[in-house]
């Protein structure tokens, strides 16, 4: 057993390194495993049940909007994706190519999906033809290839899950009322399910989507002060639609070009829950995401009436909506607590023949390991009530680590001083030349994370030439 109890303690301190710290929590909960296939990982069970229940979450809110779910190809052939010359040569360097089939070379390679857009564009070329085909309002949920050079567990790797949205509108209007929606269903879900709270904004242009006429982000800030862009909404306008002759007859019986959008989220959002939420015991999961809402550790398990008691408080957690599992392996109580933190459960509850005496049980929260007595009478109720009150407070506490984390700079030498000592975002004004934006990259390693919808006129100089300011962004060193 203390071998048992050592391993699941064996996580390095955050403190200490934390890059090793992020390894540890997902090899150690048991989240991912890696494969023969450099830069691909195996999601194992209790990864991919967070995976299902964001897929949960985020397909009801598309379906609520009137999007549908549809399925296309993994195979791009070569001709179809040069069609958009600004859309290939962005992910060109990325792009994992087929050249045979069996044996026999291929007459035209085929590319693996590094994201849909083409494929989409040629579907609705035919589907299209009049303005009562739209607007066409698709989703689809799959992998993509991108052969990236450096890879890191759920952050980046060579095949990820994700969705990507896809809709094609007959105005540009309609096209970016659905951007802006689809961005903040993505705030939305970020803040109330994940608990994670995120910066809306638009992307500069040499931090766009490839082939895009404007992408908005939400940017969130995880425990070491880097940056995570956690979802693109990207409104194409109508330049992919003519590369594509996507048109359609109007009311007026006239040809029209359509508008087309495009939005996606991946299972990097398991990283970001990990990285924002986590401390050194490992996993800390908001109850809303978490597969497992809570455990019921029945304590002196052998002794009469105590897995039995354990069965009804199951029974009486299920029939309230809550998602609850008793663990009566043969592994030591303290084994077990330390289990459930690992993996980030976010409540536990200890029953023991004293406690069925008296009528009560312990409930712990993982996030802040408080203790609490509850009648079992209404254990359901309370459980409840614990689960919501954590949920907000994960939020809360994410929100001002991040408030605590958010700097202000002025002119150079107090935003590479920042930078460089205080990791976190830095807010400062920007001329809107990408000279600017590429010295400060190529000098400090930060990017433009976005350009917030909520402006604040910090100065009225550009942070890095001192020039006239147009925009106040978000900087910071990124994953």
């Amino acid at each position: 057993m203390a071998k048992d109890k050592k391993l699941v303690e064996a996580i390095t301190s955050m403190e200490e390194d934390f890059a090793q710290w992020y390894t540890d929590v997902v090899k150690k909960a048991e989240l991912i495993d890696y494969t023969s296939v450099k830069g691909c990982m195996v999601i194992k069970p209790a990864g991919y049940a967070i995976w299902e229940n964001i897929q949960k979450e985020l397909d009801r809110r598309f379906k609520e909007t009137g999007v549908e779910n549809v399925y296309l190809p993994m195979f791009i052939p070569e001709s179809l994706l040069q069609k958009e010359k600004d859309h290939v040569e962005g992910f060109a360097p990325e792009v994992a190519w087929v050249t045979h089939g069996g044996l026999e070379p291929l007459q035209e390679r085929l590319c693996v999906r590094p994201t849909s857009e083409t494929l989409f564009c040629d579907l609705y070329s035919k589907d299209i033809q009049s303005h009562r085909d739209l607007p066409k309002l698709y989703n689809q949920w799959c992998s993509v290839v991108r052969w990236e050079k450096t890879t890191r567990p759920f952050l980046r790797s060579r095949e990820f899950l994700w969705q990507e949205g896809h809709t094609a509108h007959a105005t540009a209007e309609e096209a970016e009322e659905r951007t802006i929606q689809m961005l903040n269903t993505y705030a939305d879900f970020c803040e109330n399910v994940l608990a994670i709270p995120v910066v809306k904004g638009r992307k500069t242009d040499k931090e766009k989507f490839a082939g895009a006429e404007a992408t908005y982000t939400i940017e969130s800030l995880m425990h070491d002060g880097k940056a995570l862009q956690s979802g693109t909404s990207h409104n194409f306008g109508d330049g992919f639609a003519k590369a594509f002759g996507i048109q359609y007859t109007d009311k007026e019986n006239k040809l029209q070009y359509v508008h087309q959008t495009s939005w996606g989220m991946t299972t990097r959002m398991i990283g970001a829950i990990i990285m924002v939420h986590g401390d050194n015991s490992g996993l800390k999961l908001p109850p809303r995401i978490a597969p497992t809402q809570a455990v019921i550790i029945p304590i002196q398990q052998r002794k009469e009436g105590v897995l039995e008691k354990a069965d009804e408080l199951n029974a009486a957690l299920n029939a309230a909506g809550i998602r609850v599992k008793v663990d009566a392996t043969d592994k030591s109580p303290g084994f077990k607590f330390a289990e459930q933190e690992m993996r980030g459960i976010p409540v536990r509850i200890e029953c023991g023949p004293k406690d069925i005496e008296a009528n009560q049980a312990v409930v712990v929260r993982r996030d802040t390991r408080e203790k609490i007595v509850v009648c079992l009478d209404d254990i359901a109720a309370k459980v409840q009530e614990i689960l919501d009150t954590m949920q907000n407070d994960m939020l809360e506490r994410a929100r001002a680590h991040r408030e605590s984390h958010t700097y202000v700079a002025t002119n150079y030498d107090e935003f590479v001083q920042t930078i460089n000592e205080k990791p976190g975002f830095v807010k400062a004004m920007w001329c809107g030349c990408q000279e600017c934006e590429d010295k400060i990259k190529e000098e400090t390693a930060a990017t433009s994370r976005c350009i917030p919808f909520e402006q604040e006129e910090i100065s009225d100089k550009c942070v890095c030439c001192g020039k006239p300011a147009k925009k106040m962004v978000y900087w910071g060193r990124a994953y």
